[in-house]
């Protein structure tokens, strides 16, 4: 139930009471409004009121003004249009958050179907497995004169090179077939990957985005999916821009 801080609103009451009335009232016995006032204070932690409270002090309010100077009908259609307003905001902002809450549990749930599949990985490691052939895309938005590959083992050590010659703009894919620079095979395990082009006569180090297979799920504290690739890299849901089978 939506909470309106009504203590100022309490005071309010009070004031607004006859003063001849009040002045008449025995010491020690208190006003409706003022026993209102008083319960609403004497909530251990709350500084506001729900929908009970909030309409026991407005009867209350109706019932202690001057029969004199009544309060208009308007001011007392302005505090319920008011209150009940700051309710409906509440209520929706509530459904909205189990609403976003009830899709991010979706949403880990349908990527779990991810797991064993490989997805492109900028500048992430690659598995070698039995010899396969390890797959990659390189983005050329102005082309390349020529462009060098570099594959690193998990020590860091080069183990191959290849150069390739004019590309045209795009994405170039391009295959390591698992063998070092004299062709022999390399034994399996995690490599990393790096490119250099010379393009209008400047030389860049572009993204490689390789296929890495997918072996977790998981969900940050911001409801981010997040997937676990062979390899040890983590990489966001939303950054995945293929997927393989």
């Amino acid at each position: 139930m939506a909470n309106l801080n009504m203590l100022n609103a309490a005071k309010a009451v009070t004031s607004a009471t006859n003063p001849n009335w009040s002045s008449s009232v025995p010491s020690g016995i208190k006003t409706t409004a003022q026993e209102a006032n008083d319960a609403l204070t004497a909530k251990s932690g709350q500084s506001g009121m729900g929908q009970k409270d909030f309409l026991t002090l407005f009867t209350t309010q109706l019932k202690n003004q001057d029969p004199l100077d009544p309060v208009k009908n308007e001011a007392f259609v302005a505090q319920l249009a008011q209150f009940s307003q700051l309710e409906a905001t509440t209520g929706m902002a509530g459904s909205l958050d189990n609403f976003v809450s009830s899709q991010s549990g979706q949403q880990i749930t349908t990527s779990a179907n991810l797991i064993g599949k490989k997805v492109s990985v900028a500048n992430g490691p690659a598995q070698l497995t039995a010899g396969m052939p390890v797959e990659g895309i390189v983005n050329l938005p102005t082309g390349a004169e020529g462009v060098k590959f570099q594959v690193f083992n998990d020590k860091g050590i080069l183990v191959n090179t290849q150069v390739l010659g004019s590309q045209t703009v795009g994405d170039l894919k391009w295959a390591w077939n698992g063998g070092d620079d004299a062709g022999n095979p390399l034994p399996d395990g995690v490599y990393q990957f790096k490119a250099t082009a010379v393009s209008q006569g400047k030389t860049t180090t572009p993204t490689v985005s390789t296929m890495a297979s997918v072996v977790g799920v998981s969900q940050a504290a911001d409801k981010t999916v997040v997937l676990q690739i062979l390899g040890g890299k983590t990489i966001k849901l939303a950054d995945v821009t293929r997927i393989d089978g």
